[in-house]
């Protein structure tokens, strides 16, 4: 049974898919703007890296092959599947 958690809680290099996105968390122009980065269900991510001195926002991401910076707070209502490796690549 695949593990699932939030993008915020992913460890480095850990691949993933996006399962479900609370969007009524996330204000709209900041969904439009994930959106258009391709943040949506079904997408395959890899955590690549997070912000320094324990804050720990933005959360660099892989999607596809663009590296993308999301905040901590958008990260948190992304609801994510855990993969291997090879599926995201």
């Amino acid at each position: 049974m695949p593990t699932s958690t939030t993008l915020d809680k992913l460890s480095l290099k850990q691949h993933a898919e996006i399962v479900a996105i609370d969007w009524a968390a996330i204000s709209d122009s900041e969904g439009r703007r994930l959106r258009a980065l391709g943040i949506d269900e079904g997408i395959a991510v890899e955590k690549l890296h997070k912000g320094m001195f324990g804050l720990n926002d933005p959360i660099a991401l892989k999607v596809g092959r663009m590296m993308i910076a999301v905040r901590k707070s958008h990260a948190q209502a992304i609801s994510v599947t855990l993969t291997p490796a090879t599926i995201a690549a």
